[in-house]
């Protein structure tokens, strides 16, 4: 009798976990790369057609004031995948190793994945990872993530046509490609292996983190896609600065903006064809779509963001802690829960997607995370809770010297040269500059009029945010806080 007491409150258990899980909404975050606030249709863009996002944002919720974690890939990444601002992330800047990849996260990092494993989800990364080089503690199957496809390295995926790619620890071959060309385009093959995904985890609940690589250069899509756009409009061949021995630089193009246009539109029939997939299984009302952009529209590669209008109305480009670098287009459907065509001017980033998601499942976060939940905005259920202010540094002194940012409310402080590169052999030694700028958004949204001088008080809070909400890091310093 009590084995049989035993086996029954088991059986019980596990019945209530999946009944538990049954319950839990399936998540899909699609990342695209370098794609501009404006490259949407959904967000204006007038000769880019992306009918499928555009479907999305109309199912769902369209952000207008939502920032990326920073203006360059490895470190928003890592800003969205732990839910912590770059004053406090371990990665801050796009820092390379000799090895394949990137500066490694650390093994007990919090994250997303590990934090939905915890509630039964199956997870998985398909796309451009970044934070971490193969088999390093930073390696996605170390940080909550079943199954990986895709580039490991942000260098490795600057050419659509490598002749592998990583599954979980192991390459999958293409020996047919030849980094320019070839028969097996990267972004197709990721689709795939995302689509088996959902296939293979209908029953879920499963959590998909898909960061293509579109649209980040080299300019490179598949013909059928080019011709969509071939002859649209007057261009100018991009040369290119590609290195075939040492794999670096990027690839030209004879039509660099149709080129453009024809790979942000691939990569919206890519997305649209997830959307089939949740149809087909019945599954769209219970799973959760999100979609953003990594950093603002790019300025290299033969890439033409004033032609399409990539950050309109906006100072800056990727790599820029200006508007146009960081804000990002933010959409976020989930049928019955928001509101089909609702738009929202909440001021967010990507560090709150983490407790986000942890609302939602139920899960506990630390008490660091810097992120709020904005599940009251997304369903229109309870109050939202508001920032007091958005940070952001980058230390990288080849992007306007090094940079820090704040948003608070309707003002933006900027500061440049804060890692100053410095002239010839005292280039260590160089001191750093640049004083704090400050614009009004609401008035001055191209942060053009810079009125720092006339409120010496806001500059002082600013000041003072700043001070507070930078940790030093041996990794990433910033001189002229780390003194």
């Amino acid at each position: 009798m009590k084995r049989l007491s035993i086996l029954i409150a088991l059986l019980a258990t596990v019945l209530q976990l999946s009944a538990a899980q049954s319950t839990l909404p399936n998540i899909i975050y699609i990342l695209a790369d370098d794609l501009g606030y404006g490259d949407l249709g959904s967000y204006g863009q007038e000769k880019i057609e992306t009918p499928h996002l555009d479907k999305i944002a109309s199912e769902g919720m369209r952000f207008t004031q939502h920032y990326s974690g920073q203006a360059v890939c490895a470190p928003a990444r890592c800003s969205l995948l732990t839910g912590k601002h770059q004053g406090h992330a371990y990665i801050r800047n796009n820092k390379e190793l000799p090895q394949e990849g990137q500066t490694p996260i650390p093994g007990d990092t919090f994250t997303i994945a590990k934090m939905l494993k915890t509630k039964g989800y199956a997870t998985a990364c398909v796309g451009k990872w970044g934070l971490g080089y193969p088999g390093s503690e930073g390696d996605p199957n170390n940080q909550g993530f079943d199954l990986f496809f895709g580039n490991n390295c942000q260098r490795h995926a600057h050419q659509f046509y490598r002749n592998y790619l990583w599954k979980n620890d192991q390459k999958v071959m293409y020996p047919e490609n030849k980094d320019i060309s070839g028969p097996n385009y990267s972004a197709d093959e990721m689709r795939k292996e995302a689509l088996q995904f959902i296939d293979e985890n209908k029953d879920g609940p499963f959590f998909l983190y898909y960061a293509t690589p579109i649209p980040h250069v080299s300019l490179q899509v598949p013909d059928e896609s080019l011709k969509q756009y071939e002859g649209r409009w007057p261009e100018k061949p991009y040369k290119g600065r590609y290195n075939a021995k040492t794999g670096k630089g990027y690839t030209g193009h004879a039509t660099p903006r149709a080129a453009y246009a024809a790979m942000v539109s691939h990569m919206d029939r890519n997305i649209g064809m997830l959307m089939a997939k949740l149809d087909e299984h019945g599954l769209t009302d219970n799973t959760i779509v999100m979609f953003a952009s990594d950093n603002g529209a790019t300025y290299a590669g033969g890439a033409d963001p004033k032609f399409f209008n990539g950050a309109p109305n906006m100072r800056g480009l990727k790599g820029q802690l200006y508007e146009g670098g960081i804000r990002v287009p933010f959409i976020a459907r989930w049928p019955g829960q928001i509101a089909a065509g609702s738009t929202s001017e909440h001021i967010s980033a990507f560090w709150d997607i983490l407790p986000t998601f942890a609302e939602i499942v139920g899960a506990e976060v630390p008490s660091d995370v810097d992120g709020i939940s904005l599940l009251p905005t997304l369903t229109g259920q309870g109050e939202q809770a508001q920032h007091e202010a958005l940070y952001w540094e980058f230390n990288s002194a080849h992007y306007n010297g090094g940079q820090i940012a704040v948003r608070m409310g309707d003002w933006k402080a900027v500061k440049v040269n804060q890692v100053s590169r410095g002239k010839g052999k005292k280039k260590k030694d160089a001191p750093f500059h640049g004083a704090l700028e400050l614009y009004n958004l609401k008035d001055d949204p191209k942060e053009s009029n810079n009125l720092a001088a006339q409120y010496p008080e806001l500059v002082d809070r600013m000041e003072a945010i700043i001070r507070r909400e930078h940790t030093a890091s041996e990794l990433f310093p910033i001189k002229s806080l780390d003194l």
